[in-house]
């Protein structure tokens, strides 16, 4: 008690000692009396608002030193709308991973997500290192670019003009490229659950590094299918019009995948004798989204390939949806026609189909022009998927029958409904032909590429993996891990928990 008491009577004096040793310094009394006036969050402005102030002052003045003209300010708008395509297009990845394991069993959901996802990175750097500079480099020739490789050349060196009136290079670079991941993304889902991860990543890294950078230098980069002279003469030249890539990305990903599923043959117990047996996705939610997610990037996939920010952009949004929403109805009353219920997966494919269709000529076409591409697309993919089952193609997604069919027909439509240049439209021929002409050289040219590497990989790793692991899956076959761990598995279900005999197929046409 006698220590508090006397704690207490101390304290005093000590406050009294503090503040007589502050008044001893001088210099510390106009502070003192600011401290009165003004709250500590008022002080704390001071030194803010001198940094505004000076930034400020430091912004004025550089704008009284260098306006910005009319090209600069155009310039800019052009880059940060191809930016924001580009970022789109790059999101299409998530889309095409979504829709993949959707349509693909439980068993195989990891195998899918992972290759979905290190291939963008793989086509990032293959298109970095040799893909940009043999598609746009402007030392090559009408057959495959040259020149600024690892991205290291000026603007002139890949055929662009100077900011601001054109892109900066990496800019159109990162657009580029993720043109170039989708091309190969499409391949993942055609030889889905069946494939060894080794070697899809070599065939992908091969088709975005050269096969793709060459048929796209042939179109866009200045090549052979940029300047045909036999049908009008040297003095009036027809180019190939493809103007966002359904032969230049989707055909030639729906060729390499073609052949991918043939070389690689059908999955087990998908075909057994004449039957046809279907082997239903896990998840149509998944499947469903990605439609979604891969129907709203699109607008950044056709409309970003104005590479500028002007009064088409919005024209082309609306022929790109217009072509979307058609296939999916047209595909929808077709197969429940054909097969008695509106298919789920069917309207996706169609939704997909008119989205292929139109990519070509989304500039060039009305809105008229663009639901006839968009109806024929969705009509045509739902016959295409039975054609490809019927001659014993395995392809899970309709890959094929989605970016090789819709991508074709998008293309040849060119020549029919573009209105300077479609037949439709009193334009004559010439550009029908010249269409035609040009889905034949890209398409024999990737074939042939895809035959050549498929099979040199079959020959050395075997690109097939064994009948044990495919039936087990390819989650623990491949990457030791499931997608769904803790849940009951296919296997399960039907084989009460084995699956180490394999051979006979049951009812459900799954080997057992």
């Amino acid at each position: 008690m006698s220590n508090s008491i006397h704690h207490q009577k101390k304290s005093p004096s000590k406050k009294k000692d503090l503040s007589f040793s502050l008044e001893e310094f001088n210099y510390l009394k106009p502070l003192q009396k600011i401290n009165r006036l003004f709250s500590p969050y008022w002080l704390a402005c001071i030194p803010l608002s001198a940094i505004i102030f000076i930034a400020w002052s430091t912004a004025i003045h550089a704008q009284e030193a260098t306006p910005p003209t009319v090209e600069d300010l155009q310039g800019t708008l052009n880059a940060i709308w191809v930016l924001v395509a580009s970022i789109l297009v790059i999101f299409m990845n998530a889309g095409f991973a979504m829709l993949e394991t959707g349509f693909c069993r439980q068993k195989n959901a990891v195998n899918i997500l992972s290759k979905n996802l290190i291939v963008f990175a793989l086509a990032t750097m293959a298109y970095w290192a040799i893909g940009y500079s043999l598609m746009f480099g402007a030392n090559g020739s009408g057959f495959v670019g040259f020149g600024g490789f690892f991205l290291s050349g000026t603007p002139e060196t890949y055929g662009l003009q100077p900011f601001p009136a054109g892109l900066p290079v990496p800019l159109a670079f990162l657009f580029q490229s993720a043109f170039a991941g989708t091309a190969a993304t499409i391949v993942s889902g055609a030889v889905a659950e069946r494939i060894k991860f080794t070697d899809f990543l070599i065939f992908s890294v091969i088709l975005v590094g050269i096969a793709y950078p060459i048929t796209g230098h042939w179109i866009w980069g200045g090549g052979i299918l940029s300047n045909i002279t036999f049908l009008t003469g040297a003095d009036n030249p027809l180019a190939f019009k493809d103007f966002a890539g359904s032969t230049a990305v989707h055909s030639v990903g729906g060729w390499a995948a073609l052949i991918g599923a043939y070389v690689l043959g059908p999955r087990m117990g998908k075909y057994s004798g004449d039957r046809i047996n279907a082997l239903p996705g896990h998840n149509m939610s998944i499947a469903t989204l990605g439609c979604l997610i891969l129907w709203v990037c699109w607008f950044g996939f056709n409309a970003g390939s104005t590479l500028a920010a002007n009064e088409s952009v919005a024209h082309i949004a609306v022929t790109t949806n217009l072509a979307a929403a058609i296939g999916g109805i047209i595909a929808t009353a077709t197969s429940w026609i054909k097969d008695g219920k509106p298919d789920l997966s069917m309207i996706i494919n169609g939704i997909l189909a008119g989205l292929v269709g139109v990519t070509a000529g989304c500039d060039g076409v009305t809105y008229w022009g663009a639901i006839w591409i968009g109806a024929i697309a969705g009509f045509i993919v739902v016959f295409a998927v039975s054609f490809f089952d019927k001659i014993r193609i395995d392809d899970p997604v309709g890959a094929t029958s989605v970016h090789l069919v819709c991508g074709t027909w998008g293309t040849i439509a060119v020549g029919l409904f573009n209105q300077e240049a479609g037949l439709l439209y009193g334009g004559g021929i010439n550009q029908l032909i010249v269409q035609i002409l040009g889905v034949l050289t890209v398409g024999g040219f990737t074939v042939g590429i895809s035959f050549i590497v498929w099979y040199a990989l079959k020959a050395t790793l075997g690109i097939r993996v064994s009948q044990e692991e495919e039936h087990k899956g390819l989650d623990i076959g491949e990457h030791g891990m499931e997608a769904y761990s803790g849940f009951v598995k296919e296997s399960d279900v039907l084989f009460g928990g084995t699956s180490s005999v394999i051979g006979s197929v049951d009812e459900q046409g799954l080997e057992r």
